[in-house]
């Protein structure tokens, strides 16, 4: 009777197994690098370039991509948690994070396809639209400047606060005259409603604002910003991003933890790709390359046609 027993229990064990495989093998077999369906999660401060990216990527190929806009460290969480295999992140992963997935047997692939900047913003009524960058450290650290009344962030875990956290040298942002939100939107409505205030967000949400924001981003300056270096003032444009003249950059990266020929392999090189990058060319972003564009020479014949 025992042996019965032990018997229909590891029977049971091996159905549930093979049952189980069957279905997750069903799954990746549903899906390639061309179609099916996923979930990316992606940076909230990029979610702009992202969103177009999938939309075109979407109407080319017989594929569904749910995106799910989170802050950086929720991003991360989840993809060490395992809730998502395919994330959009503005940084490369760190020698310690790659470590934690190949503890766990996973590689992940990683597709860097853009360029993108951490711009400041500042109230319309401000007649000054140039600001240093060792002023807002220094501000940070506790140190008071009469041009800046209050620095507004979107959300203390977002990759924004964690940029400017790593500039200045703190683990967190300090309480005093230090505002945060939950989105760049919020941020930018912040500022434009409020004079002295210098909100920090990425600059992929002012060059591509959605409907509702066009009015409230005309009542705001994008600020020039003066490096550590001390050499000029400059704003987060496609061509100081290319000559490496703004100070404040970040690169944009596609993070794929599936293991198999799936959609995150068919969207990184997608956006790696012509068409991927044009897009980003198109949205005010430096693309990870360069376009290349080609050229059709009409040769035209004088007076008429005649030689």
């Amino acid at each position: 009777m025992l042996f019965k027993v032990k018997y229909l229990f590891l029977f049971s064990i091996c159905f549930l197994f093979v049952n189980c495989k069957q279905k997750d093998d069903a799954k990746t077999n549903d899906e390639t690098i061309l179609k099916g369906t996923t979930t990316i999660f992606a940076d909230e401060t990029i979610t702009p370039i992202v969103e177009d990216e999938i939309m075109v990527f979407e109407s080319k190929y017989d594929a569904k991509i749910n995106l799910i806009s989170k802050s950086e460290s929720e991003v991360l969480n989840s993809l060490f948690d395992k809730k998502v295999k395919i994330a959009v992140l503005s940084r490369d992963l760190t020698k310690k994070e790659l470590n934690i997935f190949e503890q766990r047997k996973i590689f992940p692939k990683i597709t860097k396809f853009a360029t993108d900047a951490i711009a400041f913003v500042s109230n319309k009524n401000s007649k000054d639209t140039l600001i240093a960058l060792k002023d807002v450290i220094g501000f940070m650290k506790g140190e008071r400047n009469s041009s800046i009344k209050g620095l507004v962030f979107d959300n203390p875990n977002s990759s924004t606060v964690n940029y400017m956290n790593n500039l200045v040298g703190i683990s967190k942002l300090p309480e005093n005259d230090i505002f945060s939100f939950k989105t760049n939107n919020e941020v930018i409505k912040f500022v434009s409603e409020n004079d002295g205030m210098i909100g920090i967000v990425g600059v992929n949400w002012l060059s591509q604002p959605n409907a509702s924001m066009s009015e409230i981003i005309k009542k705001t300056n994008v600020l020039s910003i003066q490096g550590l270096n001390g050499k000029g003032f400059y704003g987060p444009t496609q061509n100081n991003l290319a000559e490496g003249t703004y100070p404040l950059v970040r690169d944009l990266y596609v993070v794929n933890c599936q293991g198999y020929s799936g959609l995150g392999m068919g969207f990184a090189s997608f956006v790696a790709g012509d068409i991927g990058q044009r897009i980003v060319l198109k949205s005010g972003l430096l693309p990870a390359q360069i376009p290349t564009r080609k050229l059709n020479i009409i040769r035209g014949q004088a007076n008429g046609g005649k030689k």
